[in-house]
């Protein structure tokens, strides 16, 4: 499983300034096929300085979802800290 791209990004609005609410198309390659599944995202700052990133899928995936989360995870962090999501 790799993850190719996020496409479509939108910012939700919410009035927590600390909260941040993200939809978008995951376009990932599983097991030599291309996959495109909507997905909706959370990043909230915690007051430790610590990133809390929760994610949904509004499709099912047909993959194993523990490892997939986890590399998601790790995808969504990386594009807030160089700056790639919405402000």
């Amino acid at each position: 499983m790799k993850i190719i791209a996020l496409k479509d990004i939108e910012r939700t609005d919410s009035p927590i300034y600390y909260r941040r609410f993200y939809s978008g198309l995951l376009i990932m390659d599983i097991m030599a096929k291309v996959v495109e599944r909507k997905i909706n995202f959370k990043i909230e700052h915690m007051p430790t300085g610590k990133k809390d990133i929760s994610v949904t899928f509004e499709q099912p995936v047909d993959y194993p979802l523990v490892p997939l989360m986890k590399e998601l995870k790790k995808y969504l962090d990386e594009l807030d800290s160089i700056g790639e999501l919405p402000v």
